[in-house]
């Protein structure tokens, strides 16, 4: 049980200092908060609703991986490394397939609601 209040604490303090520092991560949480009321009105169904706040948490996932990759690197050297170039890229990468995931998923959603068709 200790280490799971340790562990507890130790995701606390790295969202509050992401919540703090991280811009990207700001901004994604603005977009959770703007995202659960306005899901609410957009979504059909609660399967549909949980879609689309889950598509923006696993977007706030990969970013909070892609920062631990970042500080990770930058720890490890602040010169270029080729390696560590590579190892950035693929962090922001990860970031921009979760937020194609997002935007495809709400798109689908917002098409579903106000689009008048019904899903297949």
């Amino acid at each position: 049980m200790e280490r799971i209040i340790s562990a507890f604490w130790n995701s606390m303090r790295a969202l509050r200092r992401l919540t703090l520092t991280e811009k990207a991560f700001q901004q994604e949480l603005g977009l959770l908060i703007v995202a659960i009321p306005v899901g609410w009105f957009v979504a059909t169904s609660w399967t549909v609703y949980a879609l689309l706040i889950g598509a923006i948490l696993v977007l706030i996932l990969v970013e909070v991986l892609n920062t631990g990759i970042e500080a990770a690197c930058d720890a490890f050297s602040r010169e270029f490394n080729v390696e560590i170039q590579l190892a950035k890229d693929c962090g922001s990468l990860a970031v921009l397939i979760a937020i194609i995931l997002t935007v495809g998923v709400w798109g689908f959603a917002i098409a579903e609601r106000f689009g008048g068709s019904a899903p297949a």
